[in-house]
C-alpha cells in the first residue's frame, strides 16, 4: 500500500463516516468518479472547515486510526477508484464507494450468481450443486451470498470441485451469518473471495440483504435464479438484475412457481431454462456475446 492510496482510503472512509455537506452516500460513488480523487473530493466538500467546531473530533484522524486498524486486522479495502475494483460492479448505478476483502480480488472475474430459497428443496440444493460444479468445469466463478440452502450449496459444490467462488455477504466481513456458515466464509476467504460493503463489525439488518443481492449482481455477468419464493430475496436480485441490463435466467421451477418470474419472462435479457443444458448453454452464449462485445471496444480504443 502506497502512501497516496492510504490517503485515498482515508478520504473515502471520512465521506463516508461524515456525509460533509450532507452529501447522500447514494451519490457518493458518482461523485468520486467523476472527481477521479477521494482526497480532492473531500477537500472541495470542506472548504469551509475554519467555521467547524475546533473541539470536534478530526474525522481524518478518525478515519485513519480505521484505515490503520483494518490493515492490521488483515482486511483489505477496495475503493471504486482502485485499479482492482470489480470493472463489472463499477459499472451499475448501486457500486458502493468501498469494499472490504478478504481473498484473492480479481477486477475482471468471469462470475455467474447462483441464487435462491434459504429454505430450499431438495431437488433445488441438488439444481444448486449442478450448476455450480458445471460453471466451475467452464471456468466460470460461482457468485453467491453465502446464506443457507440454495447459497451455500452453490459455495460448497464449487469448493468440492475445485473451483472458485465469492461470497458477498449481507453483514461486516468480520461477522459470520447464518452462524454455521462460519468454517465456509473461512474456507472462501482462503480459497477465493469474500466481500463486504459494509463496516466490518456491522450486524445483518432488514435494508442490508437488498443492497447485497444489487451488489452481487453488479459484480457477475448474470444470474441464476435456481428455486424462490414470492418474497424471496433472490426476486430482489433479478430486479435489479433487469435493471442493470444483465442477463437473469429463472429455472422452471422458479417460473412455475412465482407470479413475479412468470411477469419477468420476455423482458430482454430474461431466459428460461428447463434444464441444466439450457442454464450452461445460455452461460456460455453470454460470456461469447460479452467476450466479442469486449474484443470490438479495445479495437476501437487502438484505431
Amino acid at each position: 500500500m502506497s502512501g497516496d492510496q492510504r490517503e485515498e482510503w482515508i478520504a473515502v472512509v471520512a465521506l463516508l463516516r461524515s456525509a460533509p455537506q450532507k452529501l447522500p452516500l447514494s451519490q457518493l460513488t458518482s461523485r468520486l468518479l467523476d472527481c477521479g480523487s477521494a482526497v480532492q473530493l473531500w477537500n472541495e466538500l470542506t472548504d469551509d472547515a475554519l467555521l467547524a467546531d475546533p473541539t470536534a473530533p478530526d474525522p481524518r484522524q478518525q478515519a485513519a486510526a480505521e484505515v490503520d486498524r483494518w490493515g492490521s486486522e488483515g482486511l483489505r479495502l477496495v475503493t471504486v477508484l482502485d485499479e482492482d475494483y470489480p470493472l463489472r460492479l463499477r459499472a451499475v448505478h448501486q457500486a458502493p464507494a468501498l469494499l472490504f476483502t478478504r481473498g484473492e480480488v480479481r477486477p475482471e472475474d468471469r462470475a455467474v450468481s447462483v441464487v435462491g430459497s434459504r429454505k430450499a428443496s431438495p431437488e433445488g440444493l441438488k439444481r444448486a450443486s449442478s450448476i455450480a460444479q458445471s460453471l466451475v468445469a467452464e471456468g466460470f466463478t460461482v457468485l453467491s451470498g453465502l446464506a443457507e440452502g440454495i447459497d451455500t450449496a452453490a459455495h460448497a459444490a464449487a469448493l468440492e470441485n475445485g473451483g472458485r467462488t465469492v461470497a458477498v455477504i449481507g453483514t461486516g466481513i468480520q461477522r459470520q451469518f447464518p452462524a454455521q456458515n462460519r468454517e465456509l466464509q473461512e474456507t472462501i476467504a482462503r480459497r477465493g473471495l469474500l466481500i463486504s460493503q459494509f463496516w466490518p463489525d456491522a450486524p445483518g439488518a432488514r435494508h442490508t440483504f437488498p443492497l447485497r443481492n444489487a451488489t452481487m449482481s453488479g459484480y457477475g455477468m448474470a444470474t441464476v435464479i435456481v428455486e424462490a419464493g414470492e418474497k424471496s430475496g433472490a426476486r430482489i436480485q433479478a430486479r435489479v438484475a433487469v435493471e442493470h441490463g444483465r442477463p437473469v435466467i429463472l429455472t422452471d421451477m422458479v417460473v412455475a412457481r412465482n407470479q413475479w418470474a412468470a411477469e419477468l419472462i420476455g423482458r430482454p435479457g430474461v431466459h428460461q431454462a428447463r434444464t441444466l443444458s439450457d442454464v450452461m448453454r445460455t452461460i456460455c452464449a453470454i460470456d461469447e456475446e460479452q467476450s466479442q462485445a469486449r474484443a470490438a471496444l479495445r479495437n476501437l480504443l487502438h484505431t
